[in-house]
């Protein structure tokens, strides 16, 4: 990151808008390779269970986290993210998650939904834009600053 760079954070519907090219992407790989595993039977609303196998497992529950916490180390951002030139850094430096962090987030999503969605809703109520699994894992979400809009500033805690 540029420390000239001035941010900001990023609301609740850009974020909105992120996850759902995000979720787009995810269909885009996701459906074909479960329909080439299972065949129509997976898409009978008759089928029970919310998992139908093992691919079903690794294609719907793992891949997406593996790919999705990669994507945080490495880019600093998922593809919808980036898509609207935000990232997710630590909120005390600025820097990139680390790997921990990115674990703590993912698995804060599931923390953020159960409630009825309200620690994501919280993004949109929260100072800082955080949802709870942002304050879990101690991480924002910025991007450029634009016009008009109060910039974004860490906090070194080591005196640095």
């Amino acid at each position: 990151m540029n420390a000239d760079e001035e941010l900001e954070y990023v609301g609740f519907w850009a974020r909105l808008g992120a996850v759902l090219i995000d979720t787009l992407l995810l269909l885009v790989i996701v459906i074909p390779v479960l329909h080439g595993f299972y065949g129509w039977a997976y898409w009978d609303p008759a089928r029970t269970g919310w998992v139908a196998g093992p691919a079903d497992l690794l294609v719907t529950w793992v891949f997406p986290a593996i790919a999705t916490v990669l994507f945080w180390l490495f880019r600093a951002a998922t593809p919808g993210k980036m898509a609207i030139g935000a990232r997710v850094v630590d909120a005390r430096t600025g820097q990139p998650p680390s790997f921990n962090q990115s674990v703590l987030r993912y698995l804060g999503y599931f923390v953020s939904t159960i409630p009825f969605a309200l620690g994501l809703i919280w993004v949109g109520i929260d100072a800082r834009k955080q949802g709870w699994h942002d304050k879990i894992a101690g991480t924002v979400v910025v991007r450029p600053k634009h016009r008009g809009v109060e910039p974004v500033r860490f906090e070194d805690t080591d005196g640095n």
